[in-house]
């Protein structure tokens, strides 16, 4: 490894980490995404992130600022922003879920949606970045000339080197990269109005840029140091797991995102009805099959709010549901019946105004309950999403917050009957971008995994359940948005 600085721009939150050459953690820090409102709704505020960055990098111990030598930026997948080749912005920054293009894709006809699969190995989706960039350049005109669409992690990095690049597996989440040819596909990007030569040069995540002059001096970092983009933060953290053929990575934060690497990208009918999405792995050398449930760590915000307590009564009743759950002291019947679609709806409806339901409340039901409740849904959408995949995975590796909530991972290792590797690490997305900065593979013995086993007796018993709540399940799923 080599000493090196990872920024990872989440949803929430910004994770700032510097690593020695042994991939030892030598300082972090967390802050809240920067946002802020514009006339269509929120979009990140570059000017605060920057500076977060900045203020963070030169916090650092000197001796500690000298030795780095890279610097690896990570990034949510389909987030971006039209930049100009002075790195002003001729565009708002937008985040990954903003649907302000979503109109560009109604003409679409049939015969364009295959398309665009058959070429992208995307369905067809106002989260992915290119109605974006056709809602930017029609809202730019002529202040778009010379712009080029760079996603979050992109944008950053430019300011820091004064080039624009696009890295591969950021790039496989505009709908706007051909698989197959690895090349930007004019024929796709047509059929909104946009023309390829707003989607940058394509870079892998193995391949740096100097610092300019100006970054060196106010980071304070040696103007050897070079600045990669180390990808789409789910496939990094791929990267840092160690993620192998016949694994799926189960990554957690805000969502939820499930990962497998394969030969090729899967292009077939099965996979269209699915709107499973392809990708290219950060190392460029695998295909990814990819699917994002939009509620994960963010059920956590929707029960405080929706119980009115605050971060610490609620990991209070975890822990107890989750000892309650393992002494036998739980009731599956008398819990009501949850349907966590707080953020919009997973594969294979991938319905953004989709909400969620709650079923099955009684006079008695208490918090325990809803939030055994709540988790106990988390799981069931897990199952569901993991059965639109085409082969079963061997091992199930869980990154992320996921991985400090005993009684989420319990409940989803009994329900599937499958054992997790669980890291007890916190940064292997941070830990994945540096090995990719740094040209090595990342080991899963250093994210110090622990397995969590399925208990036959309760793994029969939650399927027992499972099967008499199996109408009531699908039908909550089909009630309409």
């Amino acid at each position: 490894m080599l000493p090196t600085i990872t920024i990872d721009i989440g949803t929430t939150g910004v994770k700032l980490c510097a690593f020695d050459a042994a991939g030892g953690l030598v300082a972090s820090a967390r802050e809240r995404t920067p946002t802020r409102q514009d006339e269509w709704g929120e979009v990140y505020d570059v000017d605060l992130l920057r500076g977060g960055v900045l203020a963070f990098v030169r916090g650092l111990d000197p001796v500690l600022r000298a030795s780095v030598e890279r610097v690896a930026i990570t990034a949510v997948g389909e987030s971006g922003g039209l930049v100009r080749p002075d790195g002003a912005l001729a565009s708002p920054m937008i985040l990954w879920h903003d649907h302000r293009g979503a109109d560009r894709l109604a003409g679409l006809s049939a015969a364009d949606r295959s398309l665009v699969h058959r070429t992208t190995g995307l369905p067809v989706n106002a989260n992915y970045g290119l109605s974006k960039i056709a809602w930017a350049l029609d809202h730019a005109g002529a202040d778009a000339a010379g712009a080029q669409w760079l996603n979050i992690a992109e944008h950053l990095a430019s300011t820091l080197t004064g080039r624009r690049w696009a890295e591969y597996s950021l790039a496989s989440r505009t709908m706007a990269l051909d698989l197959g040819t690895r090349t930007w596909s004019a024929e796709v990007a047509a059929l909104l109005g946009v023309g390829v030569e707003v989607l940058p040069e394509l870079r892998a995540a193995a391949d740096g840029a100097p610092l300019t002059a100006r970054a060196a001096a106010e980071t304070g970092l040696p103007a050897e140091a070079t600045v990669h983009v180390a990808g789409h933060d789910h496939m990094v953290g791929a990267v840092g797991a160690d993620l192998r053929a016949g694994e799926l990575l189960n990554s957690t934060g805000t969502t939820e995102g499930l990962l497998l690497l394969r030969e090729g990208p899967a292009l077939g009918a099965d996979a269209e009805r699915a709107k499973l999405a392809n990708g290219i792995s950060c190392t460029g050398a695998e295909s990814t099959l990819f699917a994002s449930i939009p509620t994960g760590g963010s059920a956590f915000a929707t029960l405080q709010s929706l119980l009115g307590i605050d971060a610490e009564e609620l990991s209070a009743i975890v822990a107890v549901a989750h000892r309650r759950y393992l002494e036998g002291g739980v009731d599956l019947d008398a819990l009501p019946l949850v349907l966590p679609q707080f953020r919009g709806s997973p594969p294979p409806a991938k319905d953004a105004a989709a909400r969620g339901v709650i079923a099955g409340l009684r006079s008695d039901t208490g918090r325990d309950e809803l939030v055994l409740g709540c988790f106990l849904g988390l799981a069931l959408q897990f199952r569901d999403v993991l059965s639109l995949f085409p082969e079963r995975p061997e091992r199930i590796k869980v990154i992320g917050p996921a991985s400090r909530n005993p009684l989420w991972l319990q409940l989803k290792a009994d329900l599937l009957g499958t054992s997790l590797s669980v890291s007890r690490f916190p940064e292997v997305v941070s830990r994945g971008a540096q090995a990719l900065a740094s040209g090595v593979a990342a080991r899963w013995e250093d994210c110090d995994p622990h397995d969590v086993h399925p208990d036959p007796h309760r793994r029969a018993l939650i399927a027992a359940w499972s099967a008499r709540t199996a109408e009531q399940w699908r039908h909550l799923r089909g009630l309409p948005s």
